[in-house]
């Protein structure tokens, strides 16, 4: 017997910095708190937020990207992931239609593009600070901009009064578009944020706390039931369970896995299909002078704070060396942006100080001196590594300030943007050991 199609909703708004991440939170924990199974996930290459997600869920959040994968992955993972939940919740990204220039694997990766492969409605997060009817129009031309996008409902935010609300709701009557709810104006509802978005979930000390405050306030100000009876089923062909493979092969059978506040840039997406085709991940942490597993027959050093935390990552003698040992044996080792950054030979940080690395790449990068990089990119790799074969194209994001000082090993990829346009970024190979700027979320053959 077929499984059922998974139901779900989208959080949606005409703007980045709207709330959605808070109104999801919200939602999430909320929902969770009745005993609703609800599946989070992220449109687009947000890293950050899945860890936000999935412990207001209590459930393991997802990336769903439009541009870098593929419509039967994206239906693939939605199928397999989503299974058993009542209903999916998938935080958008920045403003509802607002995509990479140039279509990629699946559409420009919009949260519109989105809710169009899967058709499920979206929930529009509206902040209404210094706004009334204009609220309404906004939320109308949305309505009307896309066919093929549903807009079922509005959740405003920060909301001035219950006089600012009576002011906003009649215009909405007018138009028969529902208000699930009226979020107040409260400071306290806010996360901290730093140069990469929010601050991470682990070093929030008080995050359940603040998850529970959430929660609160959206049973409280939205109609949970309400927004429960939007959700839509997936619109998923009949095989979806089976085009579930994702992303990149292992690297190895038994990979060694930086993880800790400074490496903590997954994609779970991949560690789920690397655990998939039967291999293993053993967790270290270069912050607790862990070296990685010295049998492990590859190590993937993910991004992160490396320039938070150089100080303490240049004083840990045993994962360097036990780098270096995997290294001069022939272990892929792959490092991608702070990963990329500890296995070059220095990192200087925002006072100027300069920190040795690994030494194991040539690369000399300066936080310092900061410039954003920061986009959907397409590779192609020149090499054999830890990513594919040679020819191999791999998609996937860009997103840091620290800038190259020099470098002289090989590189290892032909890097395009979203536009087609060659970029700066090269990685670089030297032996076993590879790594780039590129936060990888998928690959296919050559």
């Amino acid at each position: 017997m077929t499984a059922a199609a998974p139901k779900g909703i989208i959080i949606a708004a005409p703007r980045s910095g709207a709330g959605k991440t808070t109104v999801t939170l919200g939602l999430l924990r909320a929902l969770a708190e009745r005993g609703t199974a609800v599946q989070p996930f992220k449109c687009g290459p947000d890293y950050i937020d899945l860890a936000f997600h999935s412990i207001a869920a209590r459930r393991t959040s997802y990336n769903l990207d439009g541009w870098a994968m593929s419509a039967p992955q994206l239906r693939g993972l939605v199928s397999a992931v989503a299974a058993g939940a009542e209903i999916a919740i998938v935080e958008g990204v920045m403003g509802l239609f607002d995509g990479a220039p140039q279509p990629g694997r699946a559409g420009r990766g919009s949260a519109a593009d989105l809710a169009a492969l899967l058709g499920w409605p979206v929930v529009l997060v509206l902040d209404v600070s210094g706004q009334t009817e204009t609220a309404a129009a906004v939320a109308l031309g949305c309505a009307r901009f896309r066919d093929d996008v549903q807009i079922t409902g509005v959740i405003l935010n920060r909301v001035a009064s219950e006089r600012h609300r009576a002011l906003i709701a009649p215009a909405f009557a007018q138009l028969g578009i529902s208000v699930l709810g009226a979020v107040m104006r409260d400071a306290q509802l806010t996360l901290p944020e730093r140069h990469l978005g929010l601050v991470q979930v682990q070093e929030l000390t008080t995050i359940e706390p603040h998850l529970d405050r959430l929660a609160a306030c959206l049973a409280k100000s939205v109609d949970l039931d309400a927004v429960r009876a939007l959700a839509q089923p997936a619109r998923l062909p009949i095989d979806a369970a089976q085009t579930s493979g994702l992303g990149i092969r292992p690297p190895g059978q038994r990979i060694a896995l930086a993880s800790d506040a400074a490496f903590s840039f997954n994609y779970p997406h991949l560690l789920r299909h690397w655990r998939a085709e039967g291999a293993e991940i053993v967790p270290f942490s270069p912050m607790n002078d862990e070296a990685p597993d010295p049998t492990a027959d590859a190590v993937w050093l993910p991004g992160g704070y490396p320039e938070l935390h150089a100080g303490r990552l240049a004083s840990a003698a045993p994962v360097r060396d036990g780098l270096r040992d995997l290294a001069a044996r022939g272990v892929p080792i792959h490092g991608e942006c702070g990963g990329y950054m500890m296995l070059g030979a220095g990192l200087e940080d925002a006072e100027g100080a300069r920190h040795a690395m690994a030494g194991l790449l040539s690369l000399e990068t300066s936080f310092a001196r900061r410039r954003l990089h920061l986009g959907y990119r397409r590779a192609t790799l020149l090499a054999d590594c830890s990513l594919g074969r040679t020819g191999a194209e791999v998609h996937g994001h860009e997103f840091h300030y620290a800038t190259i000082l020099s470098g002289t090993d090989d590189p290892l990829i032909d890097c395009r943007d979203a536009s087609g346009q060659v970029t700066g970024e090269r990685g670089a190979r030297r032996g076993s050991v590879t790594g780039s700027f590129l936060h990888v979320l998928s690959g296919a053959a050559p």
